[in-house]
């Protein structure tokens, strides 16, 4: 047979030959010729078989995302929370033991996030370890300004859950769509305000402003509800890509980059909120 299928197919292969003709002798002793009734009966017992292997594969139930090792909307839920949870815990045991630690948490969670966000592949261990290092920071800097503006923390914790429930129930309802315009926009909205936040930082270490430099009074005021704003659209476009990734069935060891991703934004959330509160209260 010509067609390569049928010829490797131990059901529709060809008799192997082995340079005698058909009812040669050999050895005086005539070839022996296969039998109509038992080649048919080879066919019938291999077609029975193959049947009865169809039949169990279409009786079974499909394959779950789970059973293919893809990305599922549970991985994502579960390792998020976990990381939250890591946060919380490290959090409050710096906020009671060690809240002067605070830089180096700050320090070593801007390295880790750097890094996490630039490998390819995401690395379980180093995402704990910068959720750790951020929980550090967190602590810590709650616990000043805790110090300051009494229960601005909760404050910031509540605004923090209910702009992500918020967020979420927009996405989910299709009344915020990600598209390429709003990415773009959104983009370079946050490079402006990465911008302007790392000039007000220096200008204040320098002493050039005092106080929360730019971010105090008013304009503080109006600043402080852009980035929640920012931060806000970010958690959309982050259940956007989430939603892509599950829909195209990416891996299931990227949920650890989706959790990763999650907390990142919520952590800028909930630091803006603390911001923002701690300027409302020292405006009163």
């Amino acid at each position: 047979m010509s067609n390569p299928v049928f010829s490797n197919s131990d059901v529709f292969g060809e008799p192997r030959r082995t340079g005698a003709r058909p009812g040669a002798r050999t050895g005086g002793t005539a070839t022996a010729q296969p039998q109509y009734g038992a080649y048919g009966a080879g066919i019938t017992g291999a077609q029975a078989a193959d049947a009865a292997s169809l039949d169990a594969m279409y009786q079974a139930p499909s394959a779950t995302t789970a059973d293919t090792k893809r990305l599922t909307y549970d991985d994502v839920v579960i390792k998020t929370g976990g990381l939250l949870a890591l946060l919380v815990v490290v959090a409050a045991a710096t906020w009671t033991m060690a809240p002067g630690i605070w830089p180096v948490g700050m320090i070593v969670g801007l390295v880790l996030g750097l890094v996490n966000a630039f490998k390819r592949n995401p690395s379980p261990v180093l995402i704990m370890l910068y959720t750790v290092a951020q929980g550090v920071f967190l602590g810590g800097i709650s616990k000043y300004y805790e110090s300051f503006y009494d229960g601005v923390v909760g404050q910031a914790v509540l605004a923090t859950i209910c702009t992500f429930g918020a967020a979420l129930l927009l996405f989910r309802s299709g009344k915020v769509r990600v598209t390429p315009k709003f990415t773009r926009w959104l983009l370079i909205a946050m490079v402006g305000y990465l911008v302007f936040s790392l000039v007000n930082v220096v200008l204040v270490w320098t002493g050039v402003l005092a106080g929360w430099g730019m971010r105090g009074g008013t304009l503080g005021i109006v600043i402080g509800l852009l980035a929640v704003g920012l931060a806000a659209a970010s958690l959309i476009v982050d259940f956007d890509s989430i939603k892509r990734g599950v829909e195209q069935g990416v891996p299931a060891k990227f949920a650890w980059s989706a959790a990763f991703g999650l907390l990142v934004t919520l952590i800028w959330l909930y630091l803006e909120f603390l911001r923002l509160l701690a300027i409302f209260q020292s405006s009163d």
